[in-house]
């Protein structure tokens, strides 16, 4: 058996409860997706505004796992 996953990249609208996140593609779709286990083995933050990679199921596109969040600018923190 053969895992068929879609890959997607997007990025993270809104921080939902419980690790769930609204994650917004190119073509104006919008997901519900959940960490992946790497992710909250290794405590990677996941914040609004990030760019991440998502897996999909072929049976269910809006609901996914985010697997990778992209390296993105140095954030400003503030004081």
């Amino acid at each position: 058996m053969i895992k068929e996953l879609i890959v997607k990249d997007g990025i993270v609208k809104e921080a939902l409860q419980g690790g769930m996140f609204r994650v917004e593609f190119d073509n104006e779709e919008v997901a519900l997706a959940t960490l992946s286990g790497k992710i909250r083995k290794f405590r990677i933050r996941i914040l609004t505004g990030d760019k991440v990679k998502v897996e999909f199921s072929p049976h269910d596109l809006t609901r996914g796992r985010i697997t990778y969040r992209h390296g993105s600018k140095p954030r400003s923190f503030k004081k």
